[in-house]
């Protein structure tokens, strides 16, 4: 019966709302320790880590959004990897590819950064398209194939990747088969002007970091970034599991079929959001349910999310785009429908 007792007490115990909030704001704590402000994009991100979605975050430069993710693998203890689209990448460039050995004369797989935990796809539309397709089954079926065979990519495995809104030259919009892909697209504000005083005074105060060859470099908040994380993978699927127990009623199930469908429905969107819209609506919800430390998805969170989940997967029509309309304000007429 003790031997029983102690391989119970051994097992790692689900958590509740309650201690997943706390692991989950001991991750925010950490990230805070380097990035100021973006509080909603961090948010995104644990939504996608507890769902397996991936993410978009598009913004202008220098919004943080490669530290952002950095720091959250850290804090987490994420294999991290990171790629620099560019219009001359090659698909092998991203999932790998078999190399011959010259001392054996046998080919070996050698693979390439996607095989991560969480891969950051920076400025992912300056990849050409043939580089962009080589994401699709990827971040689908969370496996990769390299010369014919197929690899299974690790687990948790997540993309986020980013774009540039304002830079066009040299870019390719992604086809809106891989942007249906993303389960999230976030757009990144400007910081308040106290937050970004606070950006500089910390940046004053970082000082220099030396080398041992007697030089020095000024530090950066990169060099903020603690190697030792606060929570491991296996909090990270505990947390999980709980996000799968989230009551999500039928009246709120409806709510989110029905929002889906009525873009279909509108006369001013050429085409609305697929069934992945409804899907992500619930289970992002049950995500942000969790993260406020709830068992149960209110209105809010799938009123809160909406505009991440539905604005990239509608189009509008040439005549709506021409009267001024914008997928915001459609989106908000179709919300206040529901309400």
């Amino acid at each position: 019966m003790n031997n029983q007792m102690a391989t119970e007490m051994n097992q790692p115990q689900p958590v509740s709302a309650e201690d997943g909030s706390l692991f989950c704001q001991e991750v925010r704590r950490r990230v805070a320790e380097v990035v100021v402000g973006q509080d909603s994009v961090v948010e995104r991100i644990l939504i996608a880590l507890l769902t397996g979605g991936h993410l978009m975050l598009q913004g202008v430069p220098g919004l943080a959004k490669t530290l952002l993710v950095n720091a959250v693998a850290k804090a987490i203890d994420l294999q991290f990897s990171r790629i620099q689209f560019t219009i001359d990448m090659l698909p092998s460039d991203v999932v790998g590819a078999e190399v011959l050995d010259q001392r054996s004369g046998e080919f070996r797989v050698r693979k390439g950064p996607v095989f991560a935990n969480l891969l950051l796809a920076d400025e992912i539309n300056r990849a050409a398209p043939k580089a962009q397709s080589a994401m699709l089954e990827a971040m689908q079926e969370r496996k990769v194939t390299i010369g014919g065979a197929a690899f299974k990519l690790p687990t948790p495995f997540l993309v986020i990747a980013t774009q540039n809104p304002v830079e066009q030259s040299g870019t390719f919009e992604l086809p809106e088969a891989q942007l249906d892909r993303f389960m999230l697209y976030h757009r990144l504000d400007y910081p308040s002007s106290d937050q970004e005083q606070d950006i500089v005074r910390r940046q004053l105060a970082m000082g220099l970091s030396k080398g041992d060859d007697g030089g020095a470099v000024p530090k950066t908040a990169f060099d903020m970034i603690v190697d030792e994380p606060c929570a491991t993978i296996a909090d990270l699927v505990l947390a999980m599991e709980t996000v799968q127990k989230v009551h999500v009623s039928e009246v709120f199930l409806q709510h989110c079929v029905d929002l889906a469908r009525r873009t279909r429905e509108s006369k001013l969107l050429d085409f609305g959001c697929s069934p992945r819209a409804s899907i992500a609506l619930a289970n992002a919800s049950r995500a942000r349910a969790f993260l406020h430390g709830r068992d149960y998805v209110i209105p809010e969170d799938m009123f809160e999310l909406a505009e991440d989940i539905v604005l990239h997967r509608i189009r509008l029509t040439y005549e709506a785009a021409a009267e001024g309309h914008t997928g915001r304000e459609i989106l908000e007429e179709l919300l206040s429908d529901l309400s």
